[in-house]
């Protein structure tokens, strides 16, 4: 059976909940993956989920900022969350889905927020950077995000890095900019191999195709003409799952809907 997953930065859930319930009722995802949902769990809209069909929500967020969340029209079978760098900055929440998502063998579903890293590629200068630089070392060294051989498992999110060359408009112009670093790619593609994850994506999209889910709020009007992309968000799969996701689709025209975020929904098909 198919199983449609989708991995989202909203820029505030609250904001953005009639956006949300659009593309949720176009789409219908099985389970969505949210960042940025800047609210604390107290005040998320649960309701307004539960009314669109999905009753199953892990949440781990904080007033103002960060924030993540996983919202499933199936039920899970246990959740959790990690915190990184000794910060609680609600960036991470993994899930599983098993048995009574009606999966005979069961998987395992990360969900990240990686810090953007302000706007100075320089960690002696600009602490966000790095607490960023840091934040991807403790991804390669995590033993949960190393899966066993046989083990099924996804990994979503912004990860807030642009890897490679075709990821980003310009090559040349980006390799300066906080989010095309060569530090930044370096740490981020050795995060991904410690867990021989694989890209999925690219996999079905392959460079040199340009491939981008995130455009700036710097070009409002003419973001669709300029298309001065980043691909921030990512899929990744275990080797296990490697050759079971049948689509990936980025819904380019929901950056260019009333009130956007700068991001668009990424939503991977599973063949489960």
């Amino acid at each position: 059976m198919p199983l449609k997953i989708t991995t989202w930065n909203i820029n505030s859930v609250r904001l953005r909940i009639d956006l949300v319930a659009k593309f949720i009722k176009s789409a219908r995802p099985d389970v969505l993956c949210l960042q940025e949902t800047k609210c604390p769990d107290d005040a998320f809209p649960l309701k307004r989920f539960k009314r669109l069909g999905y009753e199953h929500v892990a949440l781990n967020g904080q007033k103002g900022y960060h924030g993540v969340a996983v919202v499933s029209r199936v039920p899970f079978e246990s959740f959790q969350f990690e915190n990184f760098c000794g910060k609680t900055d609600c960036r991470h929440m993994s899930v599983v889905l098993g048995e009574r998502a009606g999966l005979k063998d069961p998987i395992t579903l990360h969900n990240f927020y990686v810090p953007a890293g302000g706007d100075e590629p320089d960690p002696e200068i600009n602490p966000k950077f790095e607490h960023k630089l840091s934040f991807l070392d403790e991804m390669r060294a995590h033993a949960d995000l190393k899966p066993a051989k046989n083990e099924r498992a996804i990994l979503v999110g912004d990860l807030n890095v642009a890897p490679l060359e075709h990821d980003v408009w310009s090559h040349k112009q980006m390799i300066r900019v906080v989010s095309h670093t060569p530090i930044e790619c370096e740490k981020l593609t050795a995060a991904q191999k410690a867990g021989a994850w694989i890209d999925t994506m690219r996999v079905h999209t392959p460079e040199p195709e340009k491939l981008y889910t995130w455009w700036s709020y710097r070009a409002m009007d003419n973001w669709r003409t300029a298309d001065r992309g980043r691909r921030l968000d990512h899929v990744w799969t275990s080797d296990a799952l490697a050759g079971q996701i049948s689509k990936i689709k980025i819904a380019k025209d929901y950056r260019g809907a009333e009130r956007p975020s700068d991001h668009v929904p990424v939503t991977a098909t599973v063949e489960v």
